[in-house]
């Protein structure tokens, strides 16, 4: 098989390495991105070359592994590329579902979206098939193989999780920290270690993605709601917020 990985970053080399590791057949990857400088980096440590960003060779199947702001335009730039299939790791998956179809109509299309980041795999995956066949199959095994939950869902199941999973619990992550001071080690309590330990991989990470995310899914606004109604109660008014806030299935 040969696979064009488009964004030679963190999660372009995780499937890349996947793909590597655990196909039945070696594949050939080439990389390309904005900064061939990294294509060529990630090049040399797991695939075969990198190649020019507007290439016009044509691979058994194009990933984009782009931010999420430039997954459309990307899809709409490389869908010429793919001969047989084409997939994204965006991590939004409406909008990359949509622009494959228009622009890659005749390819097996599917979106992908490890709900990890690369140095923590493996994980779950949930995944939109539009339209499946024997490349995405085999890109479908690999990721079994390599350990990973998948599991499949629809654009709009998925987007809407998002807001919680995502947007809203890195906002309340990020606040939390935001709003605390610093405190000895002895004062801490579980829920509040827990916490930090919380925020310490949060921020961790790269500030642009997560920015991303919170644009892409509504999330943060309800946090910040949330909290002012918090701060505001009083003794009943925090009673029924905290009865609001208890899982439906958590014990009485």
């Amino acid at each position: 098989m040969h696979v064009l990985v488009v964004g030679a970053g963190e999660m372009g080399r995780w499937f890349a390495r996947t793909l590597e590791e655990h196909l039945d057949d070696s594949p050939t990857i080439a990389f390309t991105d904005a900064d061939p400088a990294i294509a060529r980096a990630a090049a040399e440590r797991i695939g075969d070359r990198a190649v020019p960003l507007e290439t016009d060779e044509r691979f058994d199947l194009v990933c984009l592994a782009v931010p999420i702001p430039a997954t459309a335009e990307a899809i709409a730039t490389h869908a010429p590329n793919a001969e047989r299939a084409i997939c994204d790791l965006a991590g939004i998956m409406d909008e990359p579902i949509a622009a494959m179809a228009e622009h890659a109509p005749d390819c097996e299309r599917v979106s992908l979206h490890p709900l990890f980041a690369p140095a923590n795999a493996p994980g779950n995956v949930p995944l939109v098939v539009d339209e499946s066949g024997p490349v995405t199959e085999q890109v479908r095994a690999a990721l079994g193989a390599a350990g990973n939950d998948l599991f499949e869902t629809t654009p709009e199941e998925h987007d809407t999780a998002m807001e919680t999973v995502q947007a809203r619990t890195h906002a309340a992550i990020l606040a939390f920290g935001l709003a605390a001071q610093p405190v000895p080690e002895r004062f801490q309590t579980p829920i509040s270690a827990a916490l930090f330990e919380l925020l310490e991989e949060v921020t961790g990470g790269h500030a642009r993605v997560y920015a991303d995310i919170q644009a892409a899914f509504e999330g943060g606004e309800a946090v910040a709601e949330t909290a002012s109604e918090l701060a505001a109660a009083d003794a009943t008014a925090f009673q029924q917020l905290y009865d609001q806030a208890r899982p439906e299935d958590s014990d009485e």
